[in-house]
């Protein structure tokens, strides 16, 4: 399992991805807000996703998980 971390603070403007969808490396699965710039999280490694840990309009913290895949 691979956790997706934030790599910055702000919110999550949208999810891109659903539970058990499959994706590659480089998909984009969720979009944050950060002092109103848009910042796409990409999957690091292809595979499945098993969770998506937040929801648009939740704030994230700096290294909080925002999703969990399964190679």
């Amino acid at each position: 399992m691979i956790e997706v971390l934030a790599e910055i603070a702000g919110s999550v403007f949208k999810v891109e991805k659903n539970v058990d969808e499959g994706v590659e490396a480089e998909d984009v699965l969720l979009i944050l807000e950060s002092m109103k710039m848009e910042i796409p999280v990409e999957a690091p490694i292809p595979g499945r996703i098993l969770e998506i840990r937040v929801s648009e309009g939740d704030t994230v913290e700096e290294g909080q998980v925002l999703a969990v895949l399964a190679e």
